[in-house]
């Protein structure tokens, strides 16, 4: 990874290293001294700030919504100023596309103490973007891979989607920026997950970071028939285990700790989730909320919200993985007693998810321990992980 350090630019790795790191380790304390007074706001946020995209793709939780919305930059910006002032620095930014969202480079700039990752299809990434990022160099774009030239453009709902999102990837790394490259995977992209060509041409096109989701079946085009069987769960956490002490690149997941036990940042409180209209949601698979931005100061809401909370103590009891995946009618339940709105924006989410069959999720499968001692040390005290999740 030196290779792809050296390659950087300093100031990207100066406001990685600081905002990101040492900021965000602040961060963190205050999260878990909070957590231990009984006290909660979440320790980061993820930010749809706009529904708006070029793309439509299988089991994206954003299309066809009856209206898109787009979230104010006020609304935006006292999201991350009433964070910041909790000890939160680090935001996730998502939407839809969150380049089509024309204040995102006016908040980035004004919040230049912070950290931003970027998730975006990489379709907008030109040259001249990525010029404006390393300018700035608070922002790491994460760019979505979902499948090799045909399938990309099958999953995404596009046209030359795995070419444009190669050519993002060039332009990013070209500026020197820290960049990554996630991946859902599914039935139809798990070979290129597990290809030792795809991850080297990542490795040696200096791409920083390989990030692997499981699919989730959401949204309108849920497509239940992608999501990974039981069997590939486990091949594929015992991939990554194997694959962080093989490639020079770091490999990331959300879903389990050091010794391989499943977890969820919703229901540890670690993260939540923000949509485009503010509805402060458990995470971007869970399309209901009982509280909005709007309603007053986030800590209030935190503090008070027995929706959010009935999660951490809830959810640890039924599962370690995805709710969503592991029983759908439990969740459309446990919304229903707390009166919670659907915030899909289709107004027929608990029905969607009541009749959704069951599916596998992370939390079934085998404790795999990490092998690695850095990744170990990473699962435990840093991102992700924290030492949150105990």
């Amino acid at each position: 990874m030196l290779k792809q350090l050296l390659k950087t630019d300093k100031k990207c790795l100066y406001k990685f290293g600081y905002n990101m790191g040492i900021k965000g380790a602040r961060g963190i304390q205050r999260f878990q001294k909070r957590i231990k007074k009984g006290d909660f706001f979440p320790a980061f946020h993820f930010i749809s700030v706009t529904d708006d995209c070029n793309l439509n793709c299988q089991g994206c939780w954003v299309t066809h919504k009856k209206q898109n919305a787009r979230m104010s930059p006020e609304m935006l910006d006292s999201i991350i100023t009433q964070s910041k002032a909790k000890g939160s620095f680090f935001f996730g930014i998502l939407g839809g596309e969150p380049l089509m969202y024309k204040p995102l480079f006016d908040v980035f700039e004004k919040h230049s103490d912070c950290y931003f990752q970027l998730f975006t299809n990489g379709t907008l990434l030109n040259h001249e973007i990525a010029e404006r990022l390393r300018k700035l160099a608070n922002v790491s774009p994460l760019i979505s891979f979902e499948g090799d030239n045909e399938v990309a453009d099958v999953r995404r709902g596009g046209l030359n989607v795995y070419q444009k999102a190669q050519a993002a990837i060039d332009h990013s790394t070209e500026a020197g920026l820290i960049t990554g490259v996630a991946m859902s995977v599914c039935k139809s992209n798990i070979d290129l997950a597990f290809s030792d060509d795809f991850i080297q041409s990542l490795i040696d096109r200096g791409v920083l970071y390989l990030w692997y989701y499981i699919y989730r079946p959401v949204g309108q085009d849920a497509s239940v028939e992608l999501c990974l069987s039981a069997e590939q769960i486990e091949k594929l956490r015992q991939f990554m285990v194997d694959a962080r002490q093989k490639y020079d690149i770091a490999i990331i997941d959300a879903y389990w700790d050091e010794n391989g036990n499943g977890l969820c940042p919703a229901a540890s409180g670690l993260s939540h989730h923000i949509n485009a209209s503010g509805d402060i949601e458990p995470c971007p698979v869970i399309q209901f909320a009982t509280n909005n931005v709007a309603d007053g100061d986030l800590e209030s809401t935190y503090r008070n919200s027995t929706f959010l909370a009935g999660f951490k103590t809830e959810i640890p009891k039924l599962t370690t993985g995805c709710i969503v995946m592991d029983d759908p009618q439990w969740l459309v339940n446990y919304t229903k007693q707390h009166a919670a709105k659907d915030t899909s924006g289709r107004d027929n989410e608990a029905e969607r998810l009541s009749q959704m069959e069951k599916v596998s999720s992370h939390g079934s499968s085998k404790a795999i321990r990490e092998k690695s001692w850095l990744y170990r040390f990473a699962k435990k005290r840093a991102f992700f992980g924290f030492g949150a999740y105990g």
